[in-house]
């Protein structure tokens, strides 16, 4: 059995211990917290339990791949809800009343409804958009997604070679342009341009390529793990364990160690390949200094401290200089709040979107950032769908404020005790969502209070720049353009997590795990493994019905 240490046991860390030990590796994960989780972590205080991470659950498909290559189920792991609404979004008031806000229900039907009495003949453009949506987002899974980029071949299908002049399209005009044409009013193009915040960017910024995030709510529909993220965490947890994988906590990985290579040949010299990893140097909580051999080392670390930190110079891929030139994806203020009584103005998940995107992006992404005032703010409710995460008769809050990726702008805390620009952030945030939303005396009915700020993200998990995501989605950062999971420099070292390839998110996550495995295997091929093409897609035309397309997708 070859043996494997993985640094870092956040999602992407146990998701490729559990996938690697079912395929036979003998594998270690070492994490530097007491705990496994990484940002995919949990607080809890006075009967409350808080997700300090993802809340948003998108992808199923991922999710089922995933638990299906462990021999499992996605039923079998997780109780799933799906939330009707699916969200609430507020606007930006004129005055100092509440505002107004529109309330997207589950399904594509409802929500074209929604969004025709909002604006004429919109709800026949948005069944265009979701369709269009949903065959885009089935071609990255099927050739994009799952693919380790090795071989030209996994890109010259048919199917590929027939979209080219639409991909080309989608990666050539921005999101919000996308949007704009199709849509006139200000707040629909709001709600469909917002995820690429959840992609680390902007609309001005994201290639329309990612308007098949539309197809996850709009017509796949949002989903919650009852128990929250961090049950999910307890369950891969598990499947890591139960598969043979020995955890070690508090385990300050401190390198990765190389020695030079063995293979020869051309492939080598080309790839420059010098180096070969041979194990890791950690040290434990009392002091005491460790090494771990190892035939393969996995860092689902963030990238830039793997490289920058756990790497001698010479065996680096992405040296210093190499990130002067990326894009981070935002930082963040995270407000949790336990509150007492509850608050129908919100529903699972609200968004509180200001009028001036163009302001509120400059501030956190602009040559001169700021935290935005007001900011565009997401609230996430548990306690709307799940009684475990809040006491009876009370609220469960988390609020997310996108701020600039800068730890510089400090720490949070316990009740306020936070630094003064993490703070002031959070007394706005409430302020505005008890305002938008007319919930009266917000602030004086919470109970518990802790904030965490970009300082914290960068001390917690050596976050590159102390942002909440990794590198943003833009073009030059998505697919074949970002860093991808086998290091260029040392053989047998590879990489999985939100900072590499595929991407941010807890899917993407599970992917990465995936593509490490492939690289192991020689796996060259795109998609998932081992599923079959039942039938071709095709990416479809703005204009084309959705009646065609649905037939296109079917599978």
């Amino acid at each position: 059995m070859k043996r494997v240490v993985i640094v870092g046991g956040g999602i992407a860390g146990l998701a490729t211990a559990a996938l690697l030990a079912h395929d036979g590796y003998s594998v270690q994960l070492l994490e530097r917290n007491e705990r496994v989780g990484g940002r995919a972590g949990t607080a809890e205080k006075d009967g409350f339990r808080f997700d300090t991470g993802p809340s948003w659950y998108l992808m199923p498909r991922v999710f089922d791949h995933y638990f299906a290559m462990l021999g499992t189920s996605t039923r079998e792991q997780l109780d799933l809800v799906t939330l009707d609404p699916g969200y609430k979004v507020y606007s930006e008031p004129s005055g100092d009343g509440p505002a107004d806000h529109i309330t997207i229900p589950w399904g594509l039907s409802k929500a074209s409804a929604i969004f025709e009495h909002r604006e004429q003949g919109s709800g026949r453009i948005l069944q265009r958009y979701v369709s269009s949506a949903k065959t885009t987002a089935i071609m990255a899974e099927r050739y994009f997604l799952y693919n380790t980029f090795r071989s030209w071949r996994s890109l010259a299908s048919p199917e590929i070679l027939k979209a080219i002049p639409r991909l080309i399209q989608l990666l050539g005009t921005s999101l919000d342009s996308f949007i704009a044409r199709q849509f006139r009013d200000p707040v629909l193009r709001q709600i469909l341009g917002y995820p690429a915040v959840f992609l680390g960017t902007e609309p001005r910024q994201a290639p329309a390529m990612y308007h098949l995030m539309s197809s996850l709510d709009m017509d796949e529909g949002v989903q919650y793990p009852q128990g929250g993220f961090w049950h999910l965490v307890e369950r891969l947890e598990k499947l890591a364990r139960d598969a043979g994988v020995e955890i070690v906590t508090d385990a300050h990985v401190t390198s990765i160690a190389t020695e030079p290579a063995t293979k020869t040949g051309p492939v080598a010299k080309v790839c420059r390949m010098r180096h070969q990893a041979r194990g890791v140097h950690w040290t434990a909580a009392d002091g005491a200094s460790h090494f771990a051999a190892a035939d393969v080392v996995v860092s689902a670390a963030d990238l830039h401290h793997t490289e920058t930190q756990l790497l001698s110079a010479a065996a680096r891929s992405y040296p210093e200089r190499w990130w002067h030139r990326k894009q981070s994806g935002p930082g963040a203020v995270l407000v949790l709040l336990g509150v007492a009584g509850k608050i129908p103005q919100l529903e699972h998940h609200s968004l509180f979107f200001t009028k001036d995107w163009a302001k509120n992006f400059d501030a956190i992404f602009g040559a001169n950032p700021v935290i935005p005032a007001p900011a565009s703010i997401y609230v996430c409710k548990p306690s709307a769908s799940d009684p475990t995460v809040a006491p009876e008769d009370h609220e469960n809050l988390f609020v997310l404020v996108p701020i600039p990726a800068d730890p510089s702008l400090g720490f949070g805390g316990q009740d306020g005790a936070g630094d003064d620009p993490v703070e002031r952030a959070a007394d706005a945030a409430i302020e505005q969502i008890s305002s938008w939303a007319n919930i009266p005396n917000l602030k004086e009915r919470i109970v518990v209070r802790q904030t965490i700020g970009p300082a914290d993200f960068e001390r917690d998990y050596n976050s590159w720049r102390g942002g909440m995501l990794g590198p943003s989605h833009i073009l030059r950062q998505s697919a074949m353009f970002r860093a991808q999971n086998a290091s260029k420099r040392v053989q047998n070292l590879f990489y999985a997590g939100a900072t590499t390839a595929p991407g941010v998110g807890v899917p993407m996550c599970l992917i990465s795990a995936e593509l490490v495995l492939k690289h192991l295997r020689g796996d060259k091929t795109a998609g998932p493994r081992d599923e079959p093409r039942t039938r071709p897609i095709a990416l479809a035309e703005e204009g084309d019905s959705s009646q065609q397309r649905s037939a296109q997708v079917s599978q």
